[in-house]
C-alpha cells in the first residue's frame, strides 16, 4: 500500500504557512487595492452580473503590499447586492488569467456587510463555529479600488478546491451549493428534499460544483427523506447536528434552519458521506428573521420571537427533512439538545462572546468611521451590540440584547435542565502504549440509568469514528460489574488514536470533550523514529504529467519513500529538502508513519492543501 501525503502541509517553508494564516487572522485587518484602467468599470461589473456573471480584468491588485498582475474581479451575492450601492460584495480570483497566488490563496470574497449594523457578525460567528466544524476563516479588510477607499469588508476564506482538500483530503468527489438559483421561497429551496430521480427538477436549488455527482445527490435526498434511519450512512450527522445547533442557538436563519434552506455547501469525503459547510453568516444573531413554516410563507419572526425560538423548531415539517431526520432518532435528538447545550455554556452563558465582540468592534472603529459607504451610521454601530436597528420593513436586534434573552430561555426549559450522565476520571491502559498492541478505554459513568455509552476512536483526521460500546459488565477490563466504571478496548494500528466518549440517559446526552467529534482526546503510541539507512526514495517523478493524480485532482510532481526495516518509523524531528543551504527545509508533520515495509508518496506541489496518511 502507497500512503500519500502532500508536502505543503508537511512540507511548506514557515513563512508561507504564517502568511495565508495572517490573512485570515482574526486579530489583523488586510489591505486589498484593485486598479481598474476602464473608466466604467462599475457598469460593467453591474452589467457582468446580471448576465452571464464574469470576471472584469483588472489591470493589477496589491494585497498587503505585494503586487497581483491581471486579476478578475466581480461582484458577487444576492439581497447583498445592488447596483445603486457603493458597497457591493466583491469575488476576487488572482488566478482568473495568470498563474498566481497569495501564499497559495487565488481566490477572495469579501463581504460588504449587509443587514449588519454592527459590521462583526460575519468574523465573530466563523470564530465561534470553529471550535465545533470545519468552516471557513474570516477576518476584515480595507477595500481600495484605484486608490479610493470604499470601505470596511468581511474577508471570508473561499469553500472551493483548495478548502476540501484541506479538511477532506480530496477535492474531486460530489461537491454541491445549496442556494436556489431562482428567486427563493417557501417552497423553492435547498432543502435536501426529495422530489423524485429526475436531475432536471433539483438543477434551480443546487450547483453542482463537481464535474458528476447528481445521482449521489438524489441517494442522498432520497435517504435525508424517506430512509432516516440510514441518514448516518450518507451524511456526517455530527457535523449536521452541529450546524442546526449553531443555526438555533445564534438564530442564523439565513441558513438551512430558515425559510429558503440556503447558504451551505455539501461535499462528499472519502468516507462517502456529506459534509454540510456552513457559508454566509453577515445576518447571524437574528439579521434575517424570516423562519419559514411549511410550503405557506416567510414566517416573519419579532425580536421576542427570535429570543425565545423553540429548540425543536421545523421538527416535523416534511419541508425541512435533516431536522425532521434528527428529531425521529431519540440518539440523535439528545445528540443534537447536548451540542446546543455546549455551544450556549462555553461560547455565551459564559460572556466569551462579548469579549470577543468588544475586541473586533475596538480593532475596526477607525476603519467604520471613515467608510461613507456603510449601509448603517457610526452611532448604529457603535451601539450595535445593545440597541435594536431598524432594516426596512423589520429590525436587527443588538447581538447581546438578542443573545441574553436567548441563555435565560433556552435555559429555562425542560430539555436544557435534563440531567445528563457525568463522565470522568477518563483513563487509557497504558499511556503510550506499543504500535499495535491492545488498549483499554476506561471512564467512570455516573448515572444508574445510563441507557446508552460508546467510544468512538480513529487514527486520522479524515476517517470515520468507529464506535465502541462501553460495557460495565466486569468482562471488559473495566472492573467490576455495575461499579459504574465502563471499558472498552481497540488495537492501536495507527501512531496517534484519536477518541471521545458519549453517555446518554432517557432525558440527555453529554459527550467528552463536550465538543466532539470535532475535537477529541488524544493517545500517542510509542514508535521509534526512523534512523540512518532506514528509510530510503524509493522512486521519484518529475515534470508529472500523465501520472497520478494528487487530492486536488492535479498532476504534480512527487517522492515515494520506502520504509526498508520490519517495524514501523515515526518520521517526526525529519526534513526533506532540495536546498544544501536549507537542510531543514521541509519538516514532516507530527504523526507521520510510514509502516513496516511500506511506502510513503509525497506530492511536490507547493499548494496550501494536503492529505496525511
Amino acid at each position: 500500500m502507497k500512503l500519500k501525503l502532500s508536502l505543503l502541509t508537511a512540507l511548506i517553508t514557515i513563512s508561507a504557512v504564517s502568511a495565508q494564516q495572517n490573512f485570515y487572522d482574526l486579530n489583523t485587518i488586510q489591505d486589498i487595492r484593485i486598479y481598474f484602467t476602464q473608466p466604467e468599470w462599475d457598469y460593467q461589473m453591474d452589467t457582468a452580473k446580471i448576465g452571464a456573471d464574469g470576471y472584469l480584468p483588472a489591470d493589477h491588485a496589491i494585497i498587503n503590499g505585494i503586487s497581483f498582475d491581471s486579476i478578475g474581479v466581480k461582484y458577487k451575492g444576492n439581497s447583498s447586492y445592488d447596483s445603486t450601492y457603493k458597497k457591493n460584495p466583491l469575488h476576487i480570483e488572482l488566478d482568473a488569467y495568470l498563474n498566481q497566488s497569495y501564499y497559495g490563496i487565488k481566490d477572495i470574497k469579501l463581504g460588504n456587510g449587509y443587514a449588519d449594523p454592527s459590521l462583526i457578525r460575519e468574523p465573530l460567528a466563523y470564530s465561534i463555529l470553529g471550535n465545533y466544524m470545519d468552516c471557513p476563516r474570516s477576518n476584515f479588510a480595507r477595500l481600495y479600488i484605484n486608490d479610493v477607499y470604499v470601505g470596511l469588508y468581511a474577508n471570508d476564506e473561499s469553500i472551493g478546491k483548495s478548502f476540501c482538500s484541506t479538511h477532506f483530503a480530496s477535492s474531486s468527489n460530489t461537491f454541491a451549493k445549496c442556494n436556489p438559483l431562482v428567486n427563493p421561497g417557501p417552497t423553492t429551496k435547498s432543502s435536501l428534499r426529495y422530489i423524485n430521480n429526475d436531475s432536471t427538477t433539483y438543477r434551480n436549488f443546487y450547483e453542482l460544483k463537481s464535474p458528476y455527482g447528481w445521482n449521489e445527490l438524489i441517494n442522498l435526498f432520497d435517504t435525508v427523506t424517506n430512509q432516516f434511519s440510514a441518514i448516518e450512512s450518507v451524511m456526517d450527522m455530527d457535523r449536521a447536528m452541529w450546524m442546526l445547533a449553531f443555526n438555533n442557538v445564534l438564530i442564523n436563519l439565513d441558513s438551512y434552519s430558515g425559510v429558503f434552506c440556503q447558504n451551505y455547501y455539501i461535499y462528499k469525503d472519502n468516507n462517502n458521506r456529506f459534509n454540510p459547510i456552513v457559508w454566509d453568516l453577515n445576518m447571524a444573531f437574528g439579521g434575517f428573521p424570516f423562519l419559514g413554516s411549511g410550503n405557506t410563507g416567510m414566517g416573519g419572526l419579532t425580536i421576542p420571537n427570535m429570543q425565545q425560538l423553540a429548540y425543536n423548531v421545523h421538527a416535523t415539517d416534511p419541508y425541512w427533512p435533516l431536522i425532521n431526520a434528527v428529531f425521529n432518532n431519540a440518539t440523535l435528538k439528545r445528540m443534537y439538545i447536548a451540542h446546543m447545550r455546549t455551544l450556549l455554556n462555553e461560547e455565551f452563558a459564559s460572556n466569551k462572546y462579548q469579549v470577543a465582540a468588544s475586541t473586533l468592534q475596538t480593532l475596526i472603529d477607525t476603519d467604520v468611521l471613515a467608510d461613507t459607504n456603510k449601509f448603517f451610521t457610526y452611532t448604529d454601530f457603535q451601539n450595535a451590540m445593545t440597541q435594536n436597528t431598524v432594516n426596512g420593513s423589520y429590525s436587527i436586534p443588538g447581538i447581546t440584547t438578542l443573545m441574553a434573552a436567548r441563555i435565560f430561555y433556552l435555559q429555562g426549559t425542560l430539555e436544557f435542565q435534563a440531567i445528563s450522565p457525568v463522565i470522568s476520571n477518563i483513563t487509557p491502559s497504558n499511556a503510550s502504549p506499543a504500535f499495535n498492541s491492545q488498549v483499554t478505554i476506561t471512564a467512570t459513568i455516573t448515572d444508574p440509568s445510563v441507557i446508552t455509552a460508546y467510544l468512538g476512536y480513529r487514527f486520522n483526521t479524515t476517517d470515520r469514528f468507529i464506535k465502541l460500546p462501553l460495557y460495565d459488565d466486569g468482562m471488559h477490563n473495566d472492573g467490576a460489574a455495575n461499579d459504574q466504571v465502563y471499558g472498552a478496548t481497540f488495537q492501536m494500528t495507527g501512531y496517534q488514536a484519536q477518541y471521545y466518549l458519549y453517555a446518554e440517559n432517557n432525558s440527555a446526552g453529554i459527550f467528552s470533550p463536550e465538543n466532539a467529534e470535532y475535537r477529541f482526546h488524544v493517545l500517542t503510541s510509542s514508535v521509534q523514529t526512523a534512523g540512518v539507512g532506514q528509510i530510503v526514495v524509493n522512486e521519484f517523478l518529475a515534470i508529472n504529467q500523465t501520472d497520478t493524480v494528487d487530492e486536488s485532482n492535479q498532476y504534480e510532481d512527487w517522492i515515494e519513500l520506502y520504509n526498508l526495516s520490519n517495524v514501523p518509523l515515526n518520521m517526526d524531528g525529519l526534513f526533506l529538502s532540495d536546498d544544501y543551504n536549507n537542510v531543514q527545509k521541509y519538516a514532516f508533520p507530527s504523526g507521520t508513519i510510514i509502516n513496516a515495509n511500506d511506502y510513503l508518496m509525497l506530492w511536490a506541489d507547493e499548494d496550501m492543501s494536503a492529505s496525511t496518511p
